[in-house]
């Protein structure tokens, strides 16, 4: 595998009309490329960790919410799925789940290196999926690892997988989810994606409104369970409908002995918007 080195983050701005420019050239293919980017010396700004806190609804503190390093590896990730030989278009693609491994409690004053690759190249019902796996390490020790999953819809099997489908639930609270949302957690994670930003360019690709990240749901649900996590984790989620904004979401969680599930439901309608478990290890 060959290592791409970088010395600082990379340029959200400049990447955006590099994603745009690869929406035009950019067709599939059948290989995902064989370079592993890493960054070393990553260090948190205690400002950037509040902010991204208060919109996300953690605690403030100066221990990082597991989700909170998602964050850090976002602009090589995108760096990597913007390079020439990435066969898909970053624009369009749907990031259907994410999965995040803490493997011990992460402190605000440490220094971590990072690793973003793309791997796992399989056939979806509705086109291709695949992982891109991003991991924190402290000397050669991983201590926390990301994989979303993305869908490129288009020549897929045809072969549905079998879902369970619980009934609606009865909601342990009720999220009324403001209709800035989108532009609030884009200034924070960098993820300006114009689906998320605004009804009128939500509408462009499709969509009837400005949409919520699917990061920030995760996020959202996981603060609900500071306090009652264990120090080392893995917090599972599968991205369903969007959430259209402004919103009114019913959550509900139940535990499984020393684990937990919880399921985000559009409190109108029965329909999930994302479904999640919490695993100690």
């Amino acid at each position: 595998m060959a290592v791409k080195e970088l010395r600082e983050s990379p340029s959200l701005s400049s990447l955006y009309p590099k994603a745009l420019l690869g929406s035009l050239r950019k067709s599939g293919g059948s290989t995902l490329p064989s370079t592993e980017f890493v960054r070393e010396g990553v260090v948190v700004d205690p400002a950037h960790l509040a902010a991204y806190n208060q919109v996300c609804g953690f605690r403030l503190g100066d221990v990082l919410p597991a989700t909170y390093p998602h964050i850090l590896a976002f602009p090589l990730q995108m760096a990597l799925m913007t390079e020439p030989d990435f066969p898909f278009p970053l624009l369009g693609m749907v990031h259907v789940g994410n999965r995040i491994t803490q493997h011990r409690p992460l402190r605000l004053d440490e220094s971590f290196t990072l690793r973003v690759r793309a791997e796992d190249l399989r056939p979806h019902e509705k086109g291709k999926q695949f992982d891109v796996l991003s991991e924190l390490l402290v000397g050669d020790s991983p201590v926390w690892t990301d994989i979303s999953t993305y869908l490129r819809r288009g020549g897929g099997s045809g072969e549905k997988t079998s879902r369970g489908q619980l009934s609606q639930p009865s909601p342990n609270a009720i999220w009324h989810v403001p209709g800035d949302i989108g532009r609030r957690y884009a200034e924070v994670s960098g993820d300006r994606n114009p689906i998320h930003l605004h009804p009128i360019t939500a509408k462009a690709f499709g969509f009837p409104a400005a949409i919520a990240h699917g990061m920030w749901t995760k996020a959202h649900a996981l603060a609900a369970f500071e306090g009652r996590l264990p120090e080392a984790f893995t917090v599972d989620v599968k991205f369903k409908q969007p959430v259209l904004l402004p919103a009114k979401a019913a959550f509900t969680t139940w535990s499984e002995g020393r684990d937990w599930a919880f399921e985000l439901w559009n409190a109108r309608k029965p329909k999930p918007h994302l479904e999640g478990s919490v695993v100690a290890l």
